[in-house]
C-alpha cells in the first residue's frame, strides 16, 4: 500500500465488483428502493460471486483465500456505488463468517462456517446496535448473565439486518452495564432459541430495499458453547466501521459521477452549467473529499491487515468518510437543483442513504 496502488488481485476485485454493479445493481436500484423489497434473484447472482465462501477455509468448504480487511474495503466500497441496500445484503454473510472465521472457536467454525458454502445464498446478520439515546457502542444494554451452562440475554437490539430470515446471527451483550468494551461478550444467537423474538421490518428514511428488523430478548438462554472464545471486541467495531466507510465512499463516488454527467449535459443561458464556476467548485470538492476519505480508509484496512490496533483509524475513517458522503450527496442534490428532488433521478435516493452512516453501526463487515 506504501506506493498507493492496488496489485493484480486487487485490481481484479475492483473490476469484478464494478462490472457486478454496473450490470445487476444499478439497473434495479430504484425499483429495490420503491418497493422497499431485494429480488431472490438478485441475491442468488450475487451468491454466483462466491464473496462467502472465498474467504472460508477448505476444511469447511470454501476456497480459502487470505483474509484482507483491505480486500473487503475495495469490494465494499465497489458495490455500494451500485447501491447501498444492496451492497449491505451482498456482504450480509461476512457479518457471521468474518467474526467466527477469527474469533470463534474449532468447533463454532465447523458447525456454522460450512452453512455460507452451500449452493444457495445465505444470510447472516449481526445485532449491535440499539434504540436509544446516546448509544454508545462500547456500552449496551442488552446483557449476558451466566447460568449454569447457559448465558442469559436480556434486552433490544435496532437495525439488525435480515433477522427474519437468517438461521442465525452474532449478538453483542455486555456482562456488566456500564462496564465499557472489555466487558462486552459476542454470542452466535440461532433463530429458534427460545426468548428471541423478530419485531416488525423498521421503517426508515433511507435503505428502503433493506430489510431491517428490532429484536428482542428476554430471558433467551445461549449454550456457553456459542460465546465468541476469541472476541476482539475492539477489532469486530473497527472491521466494521471500515466497511460503512468503504460504502459512505462508494455512495458519494456514485453521486459526484451522476453530477458530473448531468453538469455536461444540462444547459442553461446557452453554456453547460459545468462552466458555472459555482457548479464547478462543488464538483472539485467532491473529488478532493472522495479521494481523502477513500485514503484514510485504505490506510486504516491496511492498520487492522497488519494486526495493528486499527480502532482509531476506523473511527476517523468512518466518521470522515459519513460526512463527506452526505455532503457530497447534499451537493448534487443543489447541482441538480429542481431536478434533485424529483425521483426520477437517483440523487435524492443517494441523499437519504447518506444521512444514515452518521448513525449506523454494524451494518457491514470487512
Amino acid at each position: 500500500m506504501s506506493t498507493f496502488s492496488l496489485d493484480e488481485d486487487q485490481r481484479q476485485i475492483q473490476e469484478s465488483m464494478r462490472r457486478f454493479a454496473a450490470d445487476k445493481m444499478r439497473p434495479i436500484a430504484r425499483d429495490c428502493d420503491e418497493n422497499a423489497a431485494i429480488p431472490d434473484e438478485f441475491l442468488t447472482d450475487s451468491w454466483a460471486l462466491g464473496i462467502a465462501p472465498n474467504m472460508i477455509p477448505e476444511q469447511f468448504g470454501g476456497y480459502a483465500s487470505a483474509r484482507s480487511v483491505l480486500n473487503n474495503a475495495i469490494m465494499a466500497e465497489e458495490l455500494a456505488y451500485g447501491d447501498l441496500s444492496l451492497a449491505v445484503a451482498v456482504m450480509a454473510p461476512y457479518l457471521c463468517v468474518l467474526p467466527i472465521l477469527e474469533m470463534g472457536s474449532d468447533a463454532q467454525k465447523a458447525k456454522y462456517l460450512p452453512t455460507f458454502c452451500a449452493d444457495n445464498y445465505t444470510m447472516g446478520s449481526l445485532a449491535v446496535m440499539e434504540h436509544a439515546v446516546g448509544f454508545n457502542i462500547n456500552n449496551p444494554t442488552t446483557t449476558a448473565k451466566k447460568k449454569g451452562s447457559n448465558y442469559i440475554l436480556n434486552g433490544k437490539k435496532c437495525l439488525v439486518p435480515m433477522a427474519d430470515k437468517a438461521p442465525f446471527f452474532i449478538v453483542a451483550a455486555t456482562s456488566a452495564v456500564g462496564g465499557g468494551a472489555g466487558a462486552v461478550e459476542a454470542f452466535i444467537v440461532e433463530k429458534n432459541a427460545k426468548g428471541l423474538s423478530v419485531g416488525e421490518r423498521e421503517k426508515n428514511m433511507g435503505l428502503n430495499a433493506l430489510d431491517l428488523f428490532r429484536v428482542s430478548f428476554e430471558e433467551c438462554a445461549i449454550s456457553a458453547e456459542n460465546r465468541l472464545p476469541g472476541l476482539d471486541y475492539a477489532r469486530l467495531v473497527a472491521c466494521s466501521r471500515i466497511a460503512l466507510a468503504a460504502a459512505a465512499v462508494g455512495v458519494a463516488a456514485a453521486a459526484r459521477d451522476y453530477c458530473i454527467n448531468y453538469a455536461k449535459e444540462r444547459v442553461a443561458f446557452g453554456q453547460p452549467i459545468a462552466t458555472r464556476q459555482s457548479i464547478a467548485f462543488m464538483l472539485a470538492d467532491m473529488a478532493i473529499e472522495i479521494d481523502g476519505a477513500r485514503l484514510l480508509n485504505w490506510k486504516a484496512a491496511w492498520s487492522a491487515d497488519q494486526q495493528d490496533n486499527p480502532l482509531r483509524l476506523g473511527y476517523l475513517a468512518k466518521q470522515y468518510a459519513a460526512e463527506q458522503s452526505f455532503k457530497c450527496a447534499d451537493y448534487g442534490i443543489s447541482i441538480l437543483g429542481g431536478h434533485g428532488l424529483i425521483r426520477e433521478h437517483p440523487v435524492e435516493m443517494w441523499f437519504r442513504n447518506a444521512r444514515a452512516f452518521a448513525m449506523l453501526e454494524g451494518l457491514m463487515m470487512a
